[in-house]
């Protein structure tokens, strides 16, 4: 059960003032005893030396007889005890006993005392009345030299009694205080935890959404400086609030208003949030709280969503759900440890592509039957036309192979962009060496010389050997095409756990505002020089697609006048 600040504060002020008190009684109880004793012992004290000039002419005569009925008859006025005893021990006389009767004293505490002082006290046990008591003995001196000993004494219970009678008066006090100051303690404590009960209540109101509660206290102290820090509190409180909730409507309505899917999964890989652009894409009418591999049924979803989860990052490829194709972006949040999904449609530019690469599949299939005419019938006109009409025909067989190596080449990418590469273990030194081999009668004929900078025990690695030939061939085919002297390298080594690759000439090198688009399809630099030598602008493309099927990545260094260096990084 929780207890309530006022119950805590009380209780605990109650117990501290019971514990006090009986701490305070008790040792009240033991000092009273104590001062009572010691008072008692005084009181005696002076009985024995008044009863000294009483008893001292009868001790001096020897008169024993007369002494004890002398102190029998004093045992009505002075209510105590009175007994003389002889330095020897023996009782002379006695208030309320025989003294013949009576054992020898020189042993008692209060005799022994007695006789090397002024006065001798003890409290002990009487084996003559069978009673404990309070004896004090005063000795008796004549002419210097002691003669007997005057010892008074108290029966205890009467010391008792009127202590007992004293501790109940006392204890009756300490509990008419103790109430006193528990109520009073009660008024204070209840006027003291008001206000703290009244910041409790209005916290709860606040807690419940009721951002215009005050609190307004008459007196000048701490609690009225709470009061007006709460009051500030929540004016800030309800201010942010109100931005918060603008915000949030803002946001929701951004999220709504998105043509693109996005839905949020937490960290039980269930969907929290969502828009209606992502129930449209998952077909769903109800899908909050759900798995999102319960809303959304597709193997590379679910591998790219689990990845990020795995790795803690962000994350984005293409997956397919149902007849349609989304850039998927899985961002892993870190502090929430939530994985938020946006999912683009990306359907229409997927079958655009596949409708320029069909259109580009058929075109150049339906150009290579008349191109294939159109060089037969030139090279039979070539036996018989005249020398005058020769340029004429050269021209067009000219025109006609480009032509046929851009379609060729057209055919080739769409080749690559259908079938995947046949991986298998290649050895690089062997492909070099093989793509190498190709160009050695127009390196001949340029007068250009081919270096091989191939690392020795280069071990092999998965890849498509045809694919990297062909790479290695367009590279090698452009160096030599705008090298007109110098050489051509070719090398070949390990780097950060991989394979790179470069290419490198000491031709005319490319201006720098044509490195961007270099790799782009049909991009020539000099078209002029670029249809005198025959090029397609499809070579670098296909460079390009190829090292992207490895997984690879290439680079391009090239300075005007002074060569350029192609750069590929495969895994190995």
């Amino acid at each position: 059960m929780k207890k309530s600040f006022f119950l805590k504060v009380f209780g605990g002020y109650t117990l501290i003032i019971i514990v006090l008190s009986a701490v305070i009684l008790l040792f009240s109880f033991e000092k009273m005893r104590d001062f009572h004793i010691r008072s008692l012992t005084r009181d005696l004290k002076s009985v024995g030396s008044a009863l000294r000039p009483t008893v001292k002419p009868w001790l001096e005569n020897g008169r024993y007889n007369e002494l004890d009925a002398a102190i029998k008859k004093l045992d009505n006025d002075i209510q105590a005890r009175i007994t003389v005893v002889s330095p020897t021990g023996i009782v002379l006389a006695d208030s309320k006993e025989n003294p013949q009767g009576m054992e020898n004293h020189g042993n008692r505490p209060e005799i022994m005392q007695a006789l090397v002082s002024d006065a001798g006290a003890s409290l002990r046990y009487s084996t003559t009345v069978m009673e404990k008591m309070l004896y004090v003995a005063v000795p008796v001196s004549s002419n210097g030299k002691i003669i007997g000993i005057v010892r008074v004494s108290l029966f205890l219970k009467d010391i008792n009694n009127f202590i007992s009678t004293l501790k109940y008066s006392l204890v009756n006090i300490t509990i008419l205080a103790v109430i006193v100051s528990v109520v009073f303690a009660s008024l204070f404590l209840r006027n003291l935890s008001k206000p703290v009960r009244m910041l409790a209540e209005a916290s709860r109101r606040v807690a419940a959404g009721n951002f215009d509660t005050q609190i307004h206290l008459a007196q000048d102290d701490e609690f009225s400086g709470l009061a007006g820090s709460f009051n500030y509190m929540t004016e800030r409180v309800r201010a942010l609030f109100g931005e918060l909730s603008q915000q949030k409507a803002e946001l929701n309505t951004i999220i709504s208003s998105l043509q693109d899917g996005l839905f949020v999964i937490d960290e039980k890989e269930k969907i929290i949030l969502y828009n209606e652009s992502f129930q449209k894409i998952a077909g769903h009418d109800i899908i909050k709280d759900k798995f999102y591999w319960e809303v959304v049924r597709a193997a590379e979803f679910s591998q790219l969503i689990r990845s990020a989860f795995s790795g803690k990052k962000s994350l984005s490829g293409e997956v397919s759900i149902g007849a349609n194709a989304y850039l998927c972006s899985a961002s892993y949040l870190l502090t929430k440890r939530e994985v938020v999904v946006l999912l683009h449609d990306i359907t229409g530019i997927r079958q655009l592509e596949k409708i320029k690469k069909d259109f580009t599949v058929n075109v150049s299939h339906e150009l290579r039957t008349p191109l294939s005419a159109i060089k037969g019938y030139v090279e039979t006109l070539e036996d018989s036309i005249d020398e005058k009409n020769m340029r004429y025909l050269q021209i067009v067989k000219r025109h006609t192979d480009r032509l046929t190596s851009i379609v060729e080449d057209l055919l080739s990418l769409s080749e690559m962009e259908e079938k995947e590469c046949r991986f298998e273990q290649v050895r690089l030194d062997e492909v070099v060496v093989a793509a190498a081999n190709v160009f050695t009668q127009k390196l001949s004929q340029k007068n250009l010389s081919l270096t091989l900078a191939v690392e020795q025990n280069l071990p092999p690695i998965r890849a498509d050997q045809f694919r990297l030939e062909q790479m290695l061939i367009n590279l090698i085919d452009n160096a030599i095409k705008y090298t007109e002297k110098g050489s051509v390298e070719i090398g070949v080594s390990r780097k950060d756990g991989g394979i790179e690759m470069y290419v490198r000439d000491t031709g005319i090198g490319i201006p720098g505002e044509h490195l961007g688009r270099i790799f782009e399809r049909f991009y020539v630099v000099d078209k002029s020089r670029s249809r005198k030598l025959g090029g397609t602008g499809l070579g670098l493309s296909i460079v390009k697609h190829i090292v992207l099927l490895h997984n690879g990545a290439i680079k391009l260094d090239s300075i005007p006048g002074k060569g350029t260096t192609f750069t590929i990084t495969l895994p190995a």
